[in-house]
């Protein structure tokens, strides 16, 4: 087993150390030593890394990805889990390309006031009531 150290792993990781040690904090990877006050990991800490960015990426949590990260072995990924997250991700995508759509509209809308505009004043509800729906989910 080959054994790099926190600066190391850092590099080849592409996190800085502080995020290295947090991620230890959080039990999400393991040093296996110390090579003086420097922390050792394994090398197949690089792999865990990668799990966990992938998992960020995707839009988890830390405590999400946690979960599915198996202390010893491989990932314990909890596939309806990432069905949620993929229709998440589905309506996320729906909601920004009507919001894209709508801002070319009105780049590009023949209208001298944009308040004149039918398709713009269909947008300003539809904004309107998404933000309604945030608040009170906030509640």
């Amino acid at each position: 087993m080959k054994e790099l150290d926190i600066g190391t792993v850092a590099r080849w990781s592409g996190l800085p150390a502080s995020t290295l040690r947090y991620y230890e904090e959080k039990g999400l990877i393991r040093s296996i030593g110390r090579n003086g006050l420097r922390r050792v990991f394994a090398e197949s800490v690089l792999q865990r890394l990668s799990l966990i960015a992938l998992g960020r990426t995707a839009g988890f949590s830390l405590e999400d990805i946690a979960g599915m990260l198996a202390s010893e072995g491989g990932p314990a990924i909890d596939r309806e889990r990432l069905e949620r997250k993929a229709e998440q991700l589905d309506q996320t995508i729906r909601r920004l390309s009507a919001i894209r759509d709508g801002l070319r509209h009105a780049a590009a809308c023949p209208a001298e006031n944009h308040l004149a505009c039918p398709t713009f004043q269909r947008l300003m509800t539809l904004a309107s009531r998404q933000a309604s729906r945030r608040r009170a989910t906030a509640r």
